[in-house]
């Protein structure tokens, strides 16, 4: 059975030797750590940011709404989902001519989620 621990729980360390393995699959190998570095700077720009949540809130939108909800240039956008789609946090549909995005999946609303709560809970 596995036991969730606090970050802020301070703890006995075990004796070395004794967990070693169990550490050691937990960590990230280097390709996912680079992996992550990327996604997170993907993450890390602004425009991006306002259009993730954009979606997140408005659960599908098509690039002339969120042009309005972010309040920048449709070229902008476009730009800016193009990397999150290429990514796979975004993903789209055609209705005729006009494509729809919405977030890729569940783990992006949580991620979106826990990111503005961490720092709702940091003021």
């Amino acid at each position: 059975m596995n036991v969730v621990t606090a970050l802020d729980s301070r703890t006995a360390r075990p004796p070395e030797g004794t967990g070693t393995q169990a550490r050691r699959d937990r960590q990230v190998t280097a390709e996912e750590a680079n992996r992550l570095a990327e996604m997170f700077r993907l993450l890390g720009d602004p425009t991006r940011a306002q259009l993730l949540y954009a979606l997140l809130a408005a659960g599908e939108l098509c690039v002339c709404d969120l042009t309005e909800a972010v309040q920048v240039t449709d070229t902008a956008v476009s730009h800016a989902l193009r990397l999150l789609r290429t990514a796979g946090v975004v993903a789209s549909r055609r209705e005729g001519r006009t494509i729809y995005y919405r977030l890729s999946d569940a783990h992006v609303r949580m991620l979106l989620d826990l990111s503005r709560e961490h720092l709702r809970e940091a003021r």
